[in-house]
């Protein structure tokens, strides 16, 4: 591949339109050089996960002084109606029917709202080599990356962004074939994966405040896996000694509302025993202990709800099986 000064441009790219006749619309930035693939990198499908944007303001000062081979095409705040309205999902308001982005890739031109503002979206991934889709997690959660684990060009970007630990599920990618696919099927990923593009989930953590260490950690993993897919020309920085983790554990959710808390002795990265105690919900007016939270399933916990107030329903904990 022949690597050339990276030319930098904007644009903004139109999606749809409110009640009100205003445009929503996203700015792209591309990064051009010498022949080569063509990486796309989005952040904040919900728009509370900062640290995605946060990430790629860090990397575009690298990359508008890097020698790169083909295109970086980098959409920084893919959701901006959740980012305006500072809050996880798309307000019910616009679109009650599809309020989460990340659940109706590839979008349809017919569709609600989101669908239509996805889909507008997607060309620019369709058109890609590869592609990194930036989230954040909660604040008590080990940053990772997922994969589809019989995807084996994804295995290798996730093992170049660098996290300690990778988290692999085998997602179904065909609705028609497997009835199971039909509800997480319009996650970016599959959606990806369907049509042949290679792409990964980076979870860095601390949603909602913008962490120094976390955008470091993101734009340091994404300059690696363009190291990986040889648009930076040199070889990509070894990989930590990485730990697999399995998805297949059940998630722990709250049978009753109060305020959690979890074990005084435990911590994220802990390995529990399958129906371990890891915490409590109280009645915080009568102190009355109203559920033992018990773990699902042996394995790590890779993210939780230290403590806080929660419902009936509420995931508190999720843990991985150690592949």
């Amino acid at each position: 591949m022949e690597h050339a000064s990276a030319s930098h441009t904007t644009a903004s790219r139109h999606l749809g339109r409110f009640p009100s006749g205003r445009d929503v619309s996203v700015t792209v930035h591309r990064y051009e050089g010498g022949p080569g693939p063509t990486i796309f990198v989005q952040a904040a499908q919900h728009g509370i996960e900062l640290n995605g944007p946060a990430a790629l303001r860090r990397l575009h000062r690298r990359l508008v002084d890097a020698e790169i081979a083909g295109t970086v095409v980098v959409v920084p705040v893919v959701n901006p109606i959740a980012f305006d309205h500072r809050s996880y999902l798309t307000p019910e308001a616009l679109d009650a029917f599809n309020a989460n982005f990340n659940r109706i890739w590839p979008g349809d031109d017919d569709g609600s709202l989101q669908e239509r503002l996805v889909a507008n979206v997607w060309p620019l991934v369709e058109d890609a080599d590869a592609a990194i889709d930036l989230h954040t997690g909660m604040p008590e959660m080990l940053e990772h990356v997922r994969f589809r684990e019989s995807d084996f060009e994804a295995r290798a970007l996730a093992s170049a962004f660098g996290t300690d630990d990778v988290l692999v599920n085998e997602d179904p990618i065909d609705p028609e074939s497997d009835g199971d696919a039909e509800e997480f099927s319009g996650k970016f990923r599959l959606a990806a994966a369907r049509a042949g593009v290679p792409a990964i989930t980076a979870e860095l953590y601390n949603s909602r405040t913008v962490s120094r260490e976390a955008a470091q950690s993101g734009a340091d993993g994404v300059w690696n896996v363009l190291r990986e897919c040889d648009v930076l020309e040199a070889a990509p920085e070894p990989s930590p000694e990485q730990r697999l983790l399995r998805d297949d554990v059940p998630r722990v959710v709250a049978q009753t509302s109060g305020l959690f808390e979890l074990r005084d002795d435990l911590a994220i990265g802990a390995m529990v025993a399958s129906g371990e105690e890891v915490g409590a919900v109280y009645d915080p007016a009568t102190f009355e202990r109203l559920e033992t939270i018990e773990a699902t399933g042996e394995g790590i916990i890779f993210s939780v709800a230290r403590g806080r107030v929660v419902v009936t329903g509420e995931r508190l904990a999720s843990i991985a099986s150690v592949a």
